[in-house]
């Protein structure tokens, strides 16, 4: 079953086009990287599809892009869209609220108000997310008040309280220990059984490990788009994927 589907993607700031004709699908129960230098536009990818790129006034998108066989450019639920499709951004953005209610503020606004459910929806999240263990006893503490590491995993853990259909990671490792990272590598695979995953990376290694398709970018073109055992394979269809994946430009 295809979730997302893109096809002739193009978007431009101030007339300046930054993604030349993207085409590409997403599938249920998969995890897709995507992968690919600076500037390449993984990131604009990302803010795309859940029509955050709408806070950008001069970005201008045209082509197609359905999530569950519905367009996106005439969609009007734009919040509905951004609770089936969560995001992690690169850096932490935590809201100044305590760990508790920055897990369960989601869940508030969806209507849940019993106490014990939501204190369930956190305590899952928190899990999931590899914090419980290091907050459980001062969940009434600042959110910001957390360490860089701990405040990316918990605006991972607010993104499973929407429980979205599709989650995108945009370099969610960016700020934690390698230990975590692995951690929560494992955490995603399980995940997978539930969700589908796009996850941006610069880490190619982590792009093997996890994903079962990925799409090499460059300078807002698709260059290979396969299993990811093909992409990181000694023959790709195209050299320039050879190229980044075995370190030779980045």
């Amino acid at each position: 079953m295809i979730r997302i589907e893109v096809r002739d993607l193009r978007l431009s700031y101030a007339g300046r086009e930054v993604l030349h004709g993207v085409s590409f699908d997403l599938r249920s129960n998969e995890i897709l990287s995507i992968i690919g230098p600076a500037q390449a536009g993984k990131t604009t990818i990302l803010r795309c599809l859940n029509r955050t790129i709408d806070f950008v006034p001069d970005a201008r998108m045209s082509g197609g892009i359905s999530v569950d066989g519905e367009a996106l450019n005439g969609r009007t639920d734009v919040e509905a869209l951004r609770r089936k499709i969560g995001m992690v951004t690169p850096l932490p953005v935590g809201l100044p609220l305590s760990v508790r209610d920055n897990v369960a503020f989601a869940p508030r606004c969806a209507g849940v108000s019993n106490r014990a459910e939501l204190d369930g929806i956190v305590e899952q999240c928190l899990r999931r997310a590899m914090l419980w263990d290091e907050v459980k006893d001062r969940l009434s503490i600042e959110g910001t008040k957390l360490s860089g590491g701990q405040q990316q995993r918990l605006t991972l853990a607010r993104a499973l309280s929407h429980r979205p259909e599709i989650l995108c990671l945009d370099e969610f490792s960016i700020a934690i220990d390698p230990v975590t990272t692995m951690r929560i590598e494992e955490v995603l695979k399980e995940l997978r059984n539930e969700i589908s995953i796009i996850l941006v990376t610069n880490l190619t290694q982590q792009a093997r490990r996890l994903a079962d398709r990925t799409m090499f970018l460059m300078k807002g073109e698709v260059v290979e788009l396969a299993e990811t055992s093909v992409v990181f394979s000694d023959t790709p269809s195209d050299r320039r994927t050879y190229d980044y994946a075995n370190g030779k430009f980045g």
